[in-house]
């Protein structure tokens, strides 16, 4: 799948970034085009793949490249305000080329949870193909503001977008780990399984067509219908064995029968699906209920079997009840066999429902903190003998 990817705000960038490594390690050629977008003049600087004429500052008429901080309400206008600068940049696009546009922001700060919603509308008005997000939420120990915006910015981008895929770092981040080394752990975690994703179908110079292809079609068709999607993801590492020998943790020792490595691979590739359905999704949910749901494969082709994938489509569609369920594989000449599975309109999501209560209860807290700071202040300022003339 062809994507043009617009970073906005530092989180949305740095992501961005990376996507454009991942592409360059892998030849997978997902990323057609990539802008970031920032009122931080720093932020934009720091990048290190993203070409300097697709970095956008906006705002220095407000902010003078120093950032919003973490007003999101500013992000937005300002997003509003310099809209025309960040389509400059949109209209060197060959947007005959792309499948979609990925807008991706961190949901806690100020201008990529402000201003994200802003260009998905805007994207929307313009252009025929789909728009997506991919929203980063912030950790629960980050603060109430962050909460507070990622609520008002999600209740927001979900609205603006054809679909909102969401990473959640609380499920994410170590224990004991500094908070710059979890955001590029996060970062490549992100990268990783929305590259297998989307590079599904993707076939490059010499690189072998894939028995069940997932094109760009499968992946517009699950994502159709809008809401929030999770991805689910699980690897297992194989031997890229050059002598013709499957000597694999994952396929068995060589030398056996190839009904019973065909039998071995199928039930390995089931024990894949089942991890990457029931571990760790990028947005913890119950998985029953879920609207839509696409299945990709990915590994050398010799440890890839159609009737494995189809067994775990089943079961896929048995676990989740939906009837809408794909697969497919993606051969690659990577050292793993990876399953990845991307669970379209998901609704039972008890960390927005937390999300939603905690922010309720941050905006009163903020409000009340407010009005008792302008009491203080007024005691503070306050001249009970009139001595003194104010400027006006």
């Amino acid at each position: 799948m062809k994507l043009a990817m617009i970073g906005f705000g530092q989180a949305g960038g740095k992501i961005v970034d990376r996507f454009l490594d991942y592409d360059d390690r892998t030849g997978s050629g997902i990323v057609r085009a990539a802008i970031a977008v920032n009122s931080a003049k720093a932020d934009l600087m720091g990048l290190k793949n993203i070409p300097q004429e697709n970095r956008v500052l906006i705002g220095q008429a407000r902010v003078k490249g120093h950032g919003v901080g973490a007003d999101n309400e500013l992000g937005a206008e300002v997003a509003e305000e310099d809209i025309d600068e960040v389509q400059n940049a949109i209209d060197a696009i060959p947007t005959h080329e792309v499948d979609a546009f990925l807008v991706v922001a961190g949901m806690g700060g100020g201008t990529g949870s402000g201003g994200a919603p802003v260009l998905a509308k805007h994207l929307k008005r313009i252009y025929t193909i789909p728009v997506y997000g991919l929203g980063v939420l912030p950790g629960t120990d980050e603060g109430g503001i962050y909460t507070l915006n990622a609520a008002r910015s999600f209740q927001t981008f979900v609205r603006e977008v054809d679909n909102l895929m969401v990473f959640d770092n609380d499920s994410w981040r170590q224990t004991g780990e500094s908070v710059e080394g979890g955001y590029e752990q996060i970062n490549e975690e992100i990268v990783r399984r929305f590259g297998i994703l989307f590079g599904a179908g993707e076939v490059g110079d010499g690189q072998e067509v894939a028995e069940s292809v997932v094109d760009s079609s499968e992946i517009i068709n699950t994502l159709s219908g809008g809401g929030v999607s999770t991805v689910g993801f699980a690897s297992e590492e194989v031997d890229l064995n050059t002598g013709g020998g499957l000597l694999s943790r994952f396929t068995g020792d060589a030398g056996g029968d190839d009904n019973l490595d065909a039998a071995n691979t199928t039930n390995r590739i089931t024990s894949l699906v089942r991890k990457a359905a029931l571990g760790r999704l990028t947005l913890p949910c119950e998985i029953e209920g879920t609207e839509r749901a696409l299945l990709v494969l990915a590994g050398p082709s010799e440890y890839l079997n159609r009737k494995g994938i189809e067994r775990g489509r089943k079961w896929l569609e048995e676990e989740t009840g939906s009837m809408e369920v794909r697969g497919g594989d993606y051969p690659r000449e990577e050292p793993e066999v990876a399953a990845a599975i991307l669970l379209s309109g998901v609704t039972n999501v008890p960390r927005i429902k937390r999300l939603q209560q905690v922010a309720i209860e941050a905006q009163d807290n903020i409000d009340d903190i407010q009005q008792e700071s302008e009491e203080n202040l007024e005691e503070l300022v306050e001249d009970d003998e009139d001595e003194l003339e104010p400027l006006f």
